[in-house]
C-alpha cells in the first residue's frame, strides 16, 4: 500500500509561512523563534516533536484498545534537543517523549503486550529514528515507570507487580 499526503506552503513574510493541508483542514501559521523570526507560530523543530509525540500517542491508544484497555486521558510532553554538529550547524540531536497513561499499571491487563509493541507501529517516530534518536518513557497515573526512555519493553519492575518506588514525573 502506498499513500501520498500533500501539503503546500506559502511564504507570508520574513520566516513566516502558511501551511495548507487541503480543503477540509484549517491552515497552520508557522514561524521561526526570536531572533530570526518573531515566534508567532510553531517552528519546524516544534512541529517535528509534535508529530513524533502525536504519532506515538495515537499508536499507544490503538494498542491499548486492541488489548481492551482504557485509552482515554493519555497525556504526553515532547522535547526536541537542538545541538551543533561538527560543522557548527544546528541539528536535531534527539527527541524525548514522556507519556502518562490515565490508569494505574496494577489495574491493567496485558499492559506488557501493549508496551512491547506500540512503538513498532508508529510511522513517524520509526521513520524519524532512522536519523534522530527518539527516547520514549511511559508512566501510569501514579507515576510508576512502565517503560524506560529508549526502550520498547516494559520496565522490569512492572512485569507482574507495581514498581517499588515512585519516580518524579
Amino acid at each position: 500500500m502506498s499513500v501520498q499526503l500533500d501539503i503546500s506552503l506559502k511564504h507570508v513574510r520574513n520566516y513566516q509561512f502558511l501551511i495548507d493541508f487541503g480543503e477540509t483542514l484549517p491552515r497552520l501559521f508557522v514561524d521561526e523563534p526570536d531572533p530570526i523570526g518573531s515566534g508567532d507560530g510553531p517552528c519546524p523543530e516544534q512541529m517535528l516533536a509534535a508529530c513524533v509525540a502525536n504519532c506515538l500517542c495515537g499508536s499507544l491508544v490503538f494498542a491499548l484498545r486492541k488489548y481492551r484497555q482504557p485509552a482515554t486521558g493519555l497525556e504526553a510532553k515532547a522535547s526536541c534537543h537542538i545541538e551543533r554538529n561538527q560543522a557548527g550547524r544546528l541539528r536535531v540531536a534527539a527527541i524525548d517523549v514522556a507519556i502518562v497513561l490515565d490508569l494505574e499499571a496494577v489495574e491493567a491487563d496485558r499492559l506488557d503486550k501493549v508496551l512491547s509493541q506500540f512503538r513498532k507501529f508508529c510511522t513517524v517516530s520509526e521513520s524519524v529514528e532512522a536519523g534522530v534518536p527518539v527516547r520514549v518513557s511511559v508512566r501510569d497515573t501514579r507515576g510508576y515507570s512502565l517503560a524506560e526512555p529508549g526502550t520498547i519493553e516494559p520496565h522490569r519492575s512492572i512485569a507482574g507487580h507495581p514498581a517499588e518506588e515512585r519516580r518524579d514525573a
